[in-house]
């Protein structure tokens, strides 16, 4: 296969299946996401939210199934993508013993970002209120702080799509509000949001997968169709609580 364009689709999933040992934590996933939209996957602890975003970062091999991500079959090509996705994943991927600025250094290497790292490193800070602790070891940090630097690494080199896992985790309403432009639906990227939050899941996506507890789609479809109620039903249901909802 070639190497991805950006006219591909954001994402696509067929047949996507995962299990640990003789356990299915996902079974017959089938996604498409366009490019600028965002999917927002909801389901109950366990229902193999994370695991999938792991999938689609490149980060885990599926047990069976198929997934594109920007044109790049994962996760054999998963090299062809990796300066184009930025991950927050629900372990940040922070170096403790680092200080916040040679976090971002370390990142802003990996990406061959050279000079201009530094530039943006800077403006990152300032935006999330983290510039007067650029020389704190961020063992040392709040658990708000430390969200802050790990969703500051996430987009350290402006990825065209997000894969966010509770990006809001930790963070007060003032902290929140900072870091929306960077990760926000404004801010214009490709993104598959994890949450919890369902009236924010349902506000700012544009699709819905709402995973029943073994892993199955109990619903797949625009997020206006979905009413809080019915997305919180998953909650508490197996498969087939909601599955009739209209496929992307």
């Amino acid at each position: 296969m070639a190497a991805a364009s950006k006219t591909d689709r954001a994402l696509a999933t067929a047949g996507l299946f995962h299990a640990y040992g003789e356990s299915w934590v996902l079974q017959e996933i089938e996604l498409q996401l366009e490019p600028g939209s965002t999917l927002a996957v909801i389901g109950a602890n366990g229902a193999g939210k994370s695991t999938l975003l792991r999938i689609l970062g490149g980060l885990l091999r599926p047990t069976a199934g198929r997934v594109e991500v920007m044109g790049a079959e994962l996760p054999r090509q998963a090299h062809l993508i990796r300066a184009r996705v930025g991950f927050l994943g629900h372990r940040p991927l922070i170096y403790r013993d680092l200080t916040v600025v040679e976090n971002l250094g370390f990142g802003a290497r990996l990406f061959g970002l050279a000079g201009a790292g530094r530039e943006r490193i800077a403006e990152l800070l300032e935006l999330v209120s983290l510039d007067h602790r650029r020389d704190t070891r961020a063992g040392e940090l709040s658990a708000g702080m430390l969200q802050r630097l790990a969703i500051c690494r996430a987009v350290l080199h402006r990825p065209e799509l997000l894969l966010l896992d509770e990006p809001l985790a930790h963070l007060d309403p003032d902290a929140a509000s900072t870091v929306a432009p960077l990760i926000g639906p404004a801010a214009g990227r490709s993104r598959v949001l994890v949450t919890h939050d369902i009236s924010a899941a349902l506000a700012d996506a544009d699709q819905v997968l709402a995973l029943s507890r073994d892993g199955q789609v109990a619903y797949r479809g625009p997020a206006a169709e979905l009413d809080e109620r019915a997305a919180r039903a998953v909650y508490a249901e197996r498969a087939g609580g909601i599955r009739a909802g209209a496929s992307t």
